[in-house]
């Protein structure tokens, strides 16, 4: 099998978090087939002996893998920690004995879905630009839009000084000075439809993803989580594949 970071493998155990590992390593409580180990170190979990403070580390021969469905609440960052003491998505999953990662991100001010997961594979498919795996988003804009506006957005505008791909806007309500708009990309940039519609003219007044690949959000509450059906999984991983 191939070696894993002692500190992942730790934390993957359930004795600790990884940033724990990492401290009992640099304290020289951490053991690797008898030897004392170093920060940087990998092992086998399968065939090494891993012991912390003289103590084996049981490791789980089969990985648990977790898949997340979250609707995010604005005001949280998407991050594991903040150095400036702000909300996380991590402080909403409590209850969750697994360690996970979001993946890709929300900013602070946006809203919706936004997944988790302790399978390395499954989040690279899910963020990686070849596999194209869409996202919609339901944009509401506090002024009337252009004819012009959509086909700029539609077509294509330059953002960080690239030009984003083709992409579907469709109109979901007019009222007067509002505008909700439903828009679908196939990109991943950083905060990328914000910057999308402040370069077609149009100032974002709230953002919500609503889906991912065939993913949908549906009635959950925001700020709640739950784990994907087994159909849920087998239909984004149907999706990824297709994008191969």
């Amino acid at each position: 099998m191939e070696k894993v970071r002692l500190q992942k493998i730790i934390s993957q155990s359930g004795v600790c978090s990884r940033r724990k590992a990492e401290e009992y390593i640099k304290r020289g409580k951490v053991t690797v087939n008898g030897h004392p180990a170093k920060i940087g170190d990998k092992a086998d979990p399968l065939n090494d002996i891993i012991a912390i403070s003289g103590r084996r580390v049981q490791i789980n021969k089969k990985p648990s893998y977790y898949y997340i469905m979250m609707n995010k609440p604005r005001g949280y960052v998407t991050t594991m920690s903040d150095e400036f003491d702000r909300r996380t998505v991590i402080d909403l999953l409590e209850g969750l004995d697994e360690r996970v990662y979001p993946i890709g991100r929300l900013d602070r001010n946006s809203e919706g879905l936004l997944l988790f997961t302790n399978d390395g594979k499954f989040a690279n498919d899910i963020m990686h630009p070849s596999r194209k795996v869409s996202k919609t988003y339901r944009v509401t804009i506090p002024a009337n839009v252009t004819e012009e506006q959509l086909v700029k957005l539609s077509t294509g505008v330059v953002v960080d000084g690239k030009e984003t791909t083709p992409l579907l806007v469709n109109v979901l309500s007019e009222s007067a000075n509002r505008t909700v708009l439903q828009i679908v990309i196939n990109e991943g940039r950083n905060r990328q439809v914000r910057k999308m519609c402040m370069a077609a003219g149009m100032e974002v007044a709230r953002l919500k993803r609503t889906n991912i690949g065939p993913l949908k959000l549906g009635m959950l509450k925001p700020g709640t989580y739950r784990e994907l059906t087994k159909e849920e999984l087998r239909a984004i991983r149907n999706a990824i594949t297709k994008e191969k």
